[in-house]
């Protein structure tokens, strides 16, 4: 005989577990799902309104660039009614590129390609047009509108966003509600990645695992409420709200299997996900190419070497010897700051490891106390990483100055020397020590493939509340997918990351 117990699970009086019910987890999760769904479909709109309201005001503000207090020449199309039919386009020319579908917004690099699409293409529209009917429109004019509108759309979805993102990450919702389908290990796998980086907005809220996995007294997987088997997986996913099923491998779910899961799902309004075994490469290194009728996955390999990797080293030493022109100034003030604070050098020199395994003098302003490596030993039960980094908060071998100086970062600004002698990238993996490299292996190793970088997804990501293996997964993910695109990407949220410093100690 079953009973629910007081956290709405499904058990036995012998206190063994079962797989929720299609009923129970409608319960469980339906309120949910209708809030978030909601929104979702709230924050679209208001996508609407900002986009709308950027773009009046861009076309406006070209307006006036463009003619000032002057009475613009007549056209044969007047510019009361070319602007809002511009306007009218460009929300269209959105619309019609997928940039309001929820499946891109708020997280990717997609959401702003399409963006940027739109204007282009319009652009590209009206130039053509005017080859053929010449309406009499200022070419000024309409080159600003979309210089300041895409420019304008970009800002303001990059900080809509933020806002989205920090709403997901405190639980507030907004976002995509996932039933993962597959065998026990894909399945938690794929539940950790989701739930590793929740800003993605994709919330697992049950699990569909085949009839032989299905153990008497298993009753969640990973935290997740197993839901049943893949008997009725439409059923399932409806049952706990899901607004996705995400299919990860499993033997039991073969072509034709998937293929008629697709069409059940049909007209449900549930998203249908795949999710390979082939991991940890990003979009633009994977292409689906159709053969005989099958969909087969490519994925390239980074570019290490060859012209890409010139084009970096340069760009590396070029951006270094201008940033430490104008530092100058700076430079030199926190050096007097770091000697004035404390007896000691103002430069130390750490040394790292390279690419290739060379090692190199990795130059930083001093933050600590000069007998900071005779203490090391006495702090060491006291370290709060795992793995083969030791780091903790508060440590007492910090000066004031160098306290202030690691909050902002500012103790990395001597590495621009190491870039500029090519010894490290303006990006790239965290530099390691050479004791850390002594006790590589496997993977690992492949951090020392490139140069280390002075920024990297370590830093925007989280630095120092990142844990060991979440370091290591992150600059081998920049190793795979390394490209000029992303080294520019990662500057610009290192940025941010420099400004909040929450991780940094």
């Amino acid at each position: 005989m079953e009973q629910h117990d007081m956290k709405g699970q499904l058990t036995d009086k012998r206190g063994g577990h079962a797989p929720l019910s299609h009923e129970d987890a409608a319960l469980a999760g339906g309120r949910h799902w209708k809030r978030d769904a909601e929104a979702l479909r709230l924050y679209l709109r208001a996508l609407v309104v900002l986009d709308t309201g950027v773009l009046a005001l861009s076309i406006l503000l070209a307006y006036v660039a463009r003619f000032g207090s002057a009475v613009p020449p007549k056209t044969t199309v007047p510019y009361a009614l070319f602007a809002p039919l511009l306007l009218l386009i460009w929300l269209l020319g959105l619309r019609s590129l997928g940039a309001y579908d929820d499946r891109v917004v708020g997280y990717g690099a997609d959401e702003y390609r399409r963006v940027i699409s739109a204007g282009g293409r319009i652009f590209a529209s009206i130039a053509l047009a005017a080859f053929f009917v010449d309406p009499g429109i200022s070419r000024g004019f309409v080159i600003l509108s979309f210089v300041i509108g895409t420019t304008g759309l970009v800002v303001s979805r990059f900080l809509a966003r933020k806002k989205l993102q920090r709403a997901r990450r405190l639980g507030a919702g907004w976002s995509r509600k996932v039933l993962v389908v597959g065998d026990t290990a894909q399945v938690m796998g794929l539940v950790h990645t989701f739930n590793r980086e929740p800003h993605a907005g994709l919330q697992v809220v049950g699990a569909c695992l085949p009839d032989a996995l299905l153990a008497p007294g298993r009753q969640n997987l990973a935290g997740v409420p197993v839901i049943g088997s893949f008997r009725n997986i439409p059923g399932a996913a409806a049952a706990v709200g899901a607004d996705t099923v995400a299919v990860t491998a499993s033997g039991e779910l073969t072509a034709t299997r998937l293929r008629r899961l697709g069409w059940q799902l049909e007209g449900s309004g549930i998203d249908l996900m795949l999710a390979p075994a082939l991991t940890d490469v990003a979009g633009p290194l994977v292409h689906t190419r159709p053969v005989a009728g099958m969909p087969l996955v490519y994925a390239e390999t980074p570019e290490l070497r060859g012209i890409h990797q010139f084009i970096k080293s340069m760009l590396d030493r070029s951006v270094s010897a201008i940033a430490l022109i104008l530092l100058l100034p700076l430079l030199a003030a926190l050096a007097i700051a770091v000697k004035i604070d404390s007896p000691g050098p103002v430069i130390v020199r750490q040394v790292r490891v390279g690419r290739g395994g060379r090692e190199f003098g990795l130059f930083k302003f001093r933050t600590m106390v000069l007998n900071a490596d005779a203490v090391l030993a006495e702090l060491a039960a006291r370290n709060e990483e795992e793995g083969l980094l030791f780091s903790f908060r508060h440590d007492p071998r910090l000066t004031r100055m160098g306290r202030l100086l690691r909050k902002w970062s500012l103790d990395e600004l001597p590495q621009l020397v190491n870039v500029l002698l090519g010894h490290m990238s303006l990006v790239g993996p965290r530099p390691p020590l050479p004791t850390e490299v002594a006790r590589y292996d496997g993977d690992i190793a492949r951090r020392l493939l490139v140069k280390p970088g002075m920024t990297g997804l370590w830093q925007v990501s989280g630095q120092s509340d990142l844990s060991w293996e979440d370091g290591i997964r992150l600059d081998l993910y920049y190793i795979e997918n390394w490209s000029l695109t992303a080294d520019l990407i990662i500057l610009w949220k290192t940025f941010g990351a420099v400004v909040n410093s929450r991780s940094a100690y």
